[in-house]
């Protein structure tokens, strides 16, 4: 089947779906899209509101399809009352027994006799219902963030009035995004899409209403009737829908699998995106994911600058475009890439978390002089190989930067661990609780103002690979022979974890900026028996 983590080519070609068709259920016309060519079908039922067309244009939501569409035939659709699917009667609202029927139209329509079922958040009773309903057409089901009972899971009548009085006074502007991801509230960036999200997926009163049959959902009397193989996923600390709602389903559906992951941000395409989509695709083929090509291990930067002297709407705009554009010429200067800005947030992505720290103190300085605050966080984590990161590392990175003082270098770490031997000097800065991780994260400050200096000169290479450990060299000589990171952890029985590790510390020695630079250097170096 195909996979578009082999293929670039291909995977571009799955950034927007091609076409967006309707399928008639009853009187309603629902609006859906199809995408990928994987061996069976995937319909992804999804939660309060929702928009096919503004899905892409969000990275974590597209970064989400496009890993579901790389193993399946995805089936998306927009839920009758939002997005493009015609809207409902505010005042004869639908049950969910006519909702969920828009599942089996969709189908239909998109010519699938059956699928596994993917629902999410409020989607989740939907799909159940369908399960329970149309055994012979569910493969499997696969519930995220989901629960049984609104009122005892979600929010209580009180809750959901003070809910509802927010969308008919406040909706489009983006208000209700604490209610579902207070992890994203200072991303400007996605704030921002989050009130086009809101304005394009539902008007006020049709929000008002979907909230309102939202809370007549109750499907605990038929969880024991689905009989499809489950997954239940659900993040520990999920700020809208209590996890204690997956684990009563756990309870209650026959052979469910229940797997909690860290985050407590609620919609499936914030957070590891990468996480939820492995344990997806693990259920749904009965194999592992395969390892994402797309994917590096990178240090990212991430530089936040305020005012704190208090100027003009206009000195400060000056200032701020000043940085902006010295941030550029500098992260340039460091062998850095800009990987996009978050309002006056700006993050860069390095080779090495050495030159990710070199340049921080650059910017830390350059901020001085123009007369602006700055406070920055340093990570070391995967991320995105192209385009601008998210999941897990970039929130992280965006955090530390978040926690960090002024004139501060907060780092992971991790980040000081792979930085031993460049010269960098790190004082322990205790733990720092971070929304995504379920245990607060041990933490440093880049010190020691002599070894920061901003000179941007080239450091001098190693000369022999002797600088390696022994242990090192073994797995440079096989990266120079073409395995993977999984390859080399098998060959040496090591984990893949340590192996990113060794690889981090290979290139920092080095001074290299990629495998393939490891690989020529191997090659350059290796003696009768190898390097």
């Amino acid at each position: 089947m195909f996979n578009d983590r082999k293929s670039s080519g291909r995977a571009e070609e799955l950034v927007r779906p091609i076409e967006t068709r309707y399928a008639r259920s009853g009187a309603v016309r629902i609006a859906y899209q199809v995408v990928g060519q994987g061996a069976f079908d995937l319909v992804f039922v999804p939660g309060f509101i929702s928009n096919l067309d503004l899905h892409w244009e969000d990275e974590g939501y597209s970064r989400l399809l496009k890993r579901l569409s790389a193993f399946s035939r995805l089936i998306l659709f927009d839920k009758r009352g939002t997005g493009l699917s015609d809207r409902v009667d505010t005042l004869h609202l639908p049950n969910l027994e006519t909702r969920m029927d828009d599942v089996r139209a969709v189908m239909d329509a998109a010519g699938s006799g059956r699928a596994a079922i993917l629902g999410a958040s409020e989607g989740a009773p939907m799909a159940m219902l369908f399960a329970a309903t149309y055994p012979e057409r569910t493969r499997a089901l696969v519930l995220y963030g989901g629960y049984a009972h609104f009122h005892k899971w979600v929010m209580p009548p009180e809750r959901l009035e003070a809910f509802i009085e927010t969308a008919e006074t406040a909706w489009g502007t983006g208000a209700t995004l604490p209610n579902f991801a207070p992890g994203r509230v200072d991303d400007a960036h996605f704030a921002q899409w989050w009130a086009r999200f809101e304005r394009l997926s539902a008007s006020p009163t049709a929000a008002a209403a979907l909230a309102r049959m939202n809370a007549d959902i109750d499907v605990r009397g038929i969880l024991a009737m689905i009989s499809a193989p489950t997954l239940l996923i659900h993040r520990r600390n999920d700020v809208r829908v209590d996890p204690d709602a997956s684990r009563f389903l756990a309870k209650k559906i026959p052979h469910a699998r229940l797997v909690e992951i860290a985050g407590r941000d609620h919609p499936i395409w914030t957070g590891d995106v990468d996480r939820v989509a492995d344990l997806i695709e693990e259920c749904l083929t009965g194999e592992p994911a395969v390892a994402d090509t797309e994917r590096v291990l990178a240090a990212l930067l991430v530089t936040r600058i305020y005012d704190t002297a208090r100027l003009g709407d206009r000195m400060w705009s000056e200032r701020s475009q000043r940085f902006q554009e010295t941030w550029r010429l500098l992260v340039g200067r460091h062998g850095g890439r800009t990987a996009g800005t978050h309002g006056e947030l700006m993050m860069s992505r390095f080779d090495g978390p050495a030159r990710a720290v070199r340049c921080a103190a650059a910017l830390r300085e350059a901020a001085q002089q123009i007369g602006v605050a700055s406070a920055q966080g340093v990570h070391v984590g995967e991320t995105e190989m192209r385009g601008q990161p998210v999941g897990l590392t970039a929130r992280v990175t965006m955090q530390l930067a978040a926690h960090a003082g002024r004139g501060d270098i907060l780092a992971s770490r991790l980040v000081a661990d792979l930085a031993t031997g460049s010269g960098l000097h790190f004082v322990d800065a205790g733990r720092v609780s971070l929304d995504e991780l379920d245990e607060p994260m041990p933490a440093v400050l880049a010190t020691s103002e002599q070894h920061l200096e901003p000179a941007c000169r080239p450091k001098p290479k190693p000369a022999e690979p002797t600088a390696l450990t022994a242990r090192e060299s073994e797995v440079v000589s096989l990266i120079a022979d073409g395995k993977s990171n999984a390859a080399i952890a098998a060959e040496l029985s090591l984990s893949e974890h340590t192996v990113k590790r060794h690889v981090a510390n290979i290139l920092l020695k080095l001074d290299l900026p990629s495998r393939a630079a490891a690989a020529a250097f191997s090659a350059r170096h290796a003696g009768p028996d190898g390097p």
